[in-house]
This record gives C-alpha cells, sequence and structure tokens, in this order.
C-alpha cells in the first residue's frame, strides 16, 4: 500500500493553550516559545481571555486564535467542540499553577489521536483535597509532564505523588536582546539595585526594604505594580528609607531598565523558574535571589550571584554590603552568569527543547486515559 503524498506533507499541528486571565510570566514565556518554535509547525493560540489570546499571539502573526468561555457547562462544550474540530497533533497545556486548566485538560484528553503535553510553572502544593486528586488524575494520564526546572520537578512529583523521574525539567528561557558592547557599568553614586515583579506578598519586597535599611548608599527601583504598593510605601517610611525607594510601577519593557542597575534583586518566597533572572543575567548583572523553586539552577552562588534563604533580611543585607563594596566582584558574577544564560537559557534553546518533546510524544504510543499503571517509586 502506498503512503499518502498529502499526509506525509502535512505539518505538525500543535495547539497551545492557556486558561489564564491576566498577564503574567508563564504567559510572557508561552509567548517566547511561539515566537522561537519553527516555522514549519502550524501554531493555534487557544484561551479563556481576550486579553491573554492577544498577547500570546502577537508574538506568532500567523497563527490562529480562538477564545472560549471561561467556567460551566458551556465552558466544557465549547473546549470539546473546539479542539475534536482542530484535531490537533499535540496540545500544549501552560498552567500558571497546577490546579488550575481542568476543563481544557479533560478536553485534550479526549482527543483520540492527540498528544497531550502538560507544562506546570509553578510547583505549588494545594490543601483542597477536590483540587490535589483532580490534579493528580490529570497529570497521570498526559503524554509528558513538564516543570520549568529539575527541582520544579521533583517537587511536582512529590506534591502530587506522581512517581520518581516523571516530570521532565525544561527552564524558561527569554529572548537574548543584548550583547555585552551594549551594556556598560551603571556610572552613579551608591549603588543601584532594581528588581522586578508584581508587588504582593509572595514577591517579598518587604525583605528588600527591610535589607535596604541596613546598607547605606544603596537606592533601590521595583518595577511592578500590586496591592501591596500602599504597605510598601507605608514600609519606606516607617523605616526611614522612603527617599532611597522608586515604585515605577508596571513597564512593558523592564528588560531597558536593567543596564542602569549595579545589581538585580529577586527576594521572592515562592519561584518556579522566573523570566526576571534570566534577563538580568542577559543584561550581565549580579543576582541576589532566594533559593526557592529552580532559581538555584541559573544563579550559582559566588559564581554568577549570590543566593540567601527566603525571608533572611540579614543575609541579603550582608550580600547587598558585599557586593556595594567589591565593584570587581560585581562585574566577574555578571560577567559568569551572562555566558550561563547564553548557553543554556535562551529562548532558542527553550523552543528547541519542546519540539523535541513534541516529536518524542507522537512517536510513542499514547499515554491511557481511562486506566493508568501505578506511580514509579
Amino acid at each position: 500500500m502506498t503512503s499518502d503524498p498529502l499526509c506525509e506533507s502535512r505539518p505538525l499541528q500543535v495547539v497551545v493553550y492557556t486558561d489564564a486571565l491576566g498577564i503574567g510570566g508563564a504567559e510572557i514565556s508561552l509567548g517566547h516559545l511561539i515566537a522561537n518554535v519553527s516555522s514549519d509547525i502550524e501554531l493555534t493560540v487557544v484561551g479563556v481571555s481576550q486579553l491573554v489570546v492577544d498577547a500570546i499571539a502577537v508574538q506568532r502573526p500567523h497563527a490562529q486564535q480562538i477564545v472560549l468561555p471561561v467556567m460551566g457547562m458551556r465552558s466544557m462544550l465549547a473546549h470539546m467542540t473546539t479542539f475534536h474540530r482542530l484535531q490537533p497533533d499535540v496540545v500544549h497545556m501552560n498552567l500558571c499553577t497546577p490546579w488550575v486548566g481542568a476543563i481544557g485538560l479533560t478536553a485534550a484528553l479526549s482527543l483520540p489521536k492527540a498528544r497531550v503535553v502538560r507544562v506546570d510553572q509553578l510547583p505549588l502544593r494545594t490543601t483542597d483535597a477536590i483540587d490535589l486528586w483532580r490534579t493528580r488524575a490529570l497529570s497521570l494520564r498526559v503524554d509528558a509532564h513538564v516543570a520549568v526546572g529539575e527541582a520544579s520537578a521533583r517537587r511536582m512529583e512529590d506534591f502530587y505523588a506522581l512517581g520518581r523521574h516523571t516530570v521532565l525539567s525544561v527552564p524558561n528561557g527569554v529572548p537574548d536582546l543584548a550583547s555585552k558592547s551594549t551594556l556598560p557599568n551603571a556610572r552613579h553614586d551608591g549603588l543601584l539595585v532594581g528588581s522586578v515583579g508584581r508587588l504582593d506578598a509572595m514577591k517579598a519586597h518587604d525583605v528588600l526594604l527591610r535589607a535596604i535599611a541596613q546598607v547605606d548608599d544603596v537606592c533601590v527601583e521595583i518595577l511592578g505594580e500590586g496591592e501591596q504598593r500602599t504597605a510598601l510605601e507605608n514600609l519606606a517610611v516607617e523605616l526611614g528609607i522612603y527617599e532611597r525607594i522608586s515604585l515605577l510601577g508596571w513597564m512593558e519593557q523592564p528588560r531597558d531598565r536593567l543596564p542602569h542597575y549595579d545589581v538585580f534583586v529577586l527576594p521572592s518566597r515562592s519561584e518556579g523558574f522566573p523570566l526576571a533572572i534570566v534577563e538580568a543575567m542577559l543584561a550581565a548583572r549580579p543576582v541576589i535571589a532566594t533559593r526557592v523553586g529552580s532559581v538555584a539552577e541559573a544563579v550559582k552562588h559566588n559564581e554568577t550571584g549570590i543566593l540567601i534563604e527566603k525571608n533572611d533580611v540579614d543575609g541579603l543585607a550582608a550580600a547587598l554590603r558585599c557586593l556595594r563594596d567589591d565593584a570587581a566582584l560585581r562585574d566577574r558574577l555578571g560577567q559568569q552568569g551572562r555566558t550561563v544564560a547564553v548557553e543554556h537559557f535562551t529562548a532558542v534553546q527553550m523552543a528547541k527543547r519542546y519540539e523535541q518533546i513534541w516529536q518524542k510524544v507522537l512517536s510513542l504510543p499514547r499515554s491511557p486515559r481511562l486506566h493508568v499503571p501505578r506511580p514509579r517509586d
């Protein structure tokens, strides 16, 4: 029997899906992915928010866009109908927290031939029993399960009893928009520290302000917006550092500010694999960050930056003093950080890894949907 030449020439059909209602690091990362995968792949961006779908699809001008209802039976019916109409080869599920995306996952898993790739951006555990068991049940049935770092992958396995080494690691990557020649060292009095992230408790900007209060000749700019703005402003007044703190709000291109900083700080209490750290490393800026999520897989202590424990005000203050007083160390950590980021954490490398995963799951039998084997120990 001869093969059909039309089937042989059919490009890979991939649906990328998110049910996020706002734009954060997970959605930005998905935009970087679709901008960098092969032009031979036909992509459809599916979501439940026009704002989010537009923000992602703009990275791939010819990608089809579909916006579905958010919740309820109407949403389930629309997801089922749309996925079965599209008949993709792969459904790439991008999840900002592990317990979201149940409707999209259920619809994707109902497809008779498609492979489903699940990507968890944050390794979080839920205390809600229904959410936990639903998350586990859906995770055990996908064809590939991905987290954004080795530590994050192991946490997902442990949190949801998935079995050891069942979750793959693909770090988030960002475009390398800078070169060493365009990144001069900052020139100003004292040390200027930059931080990027929404203003909420998880990002721990309060820890950064308390550390700044212990270190002379240091100012900080925080790029981001959120519900903690007033609390942070009041804390700065209370600590007597209001004149050294600048809350610049949300910026469309925060990377444009990176060359102005001497040091980049991410004091978060929880992370997956934050894009902001890679952007700072590509800008050759030394990084101070907490040992959370998979941060330590990029920030190597005393090699590409300085690692501290979360909520460690004194440790952050000591790291700031160290870098304030040693310009040569700042330059060495920054340049080594850039080298590591270029080698391992660009959007191009991330896209190549996902393309390999898509091709691999298509080459293997589909994972069972109704019955799954006992997870490996």
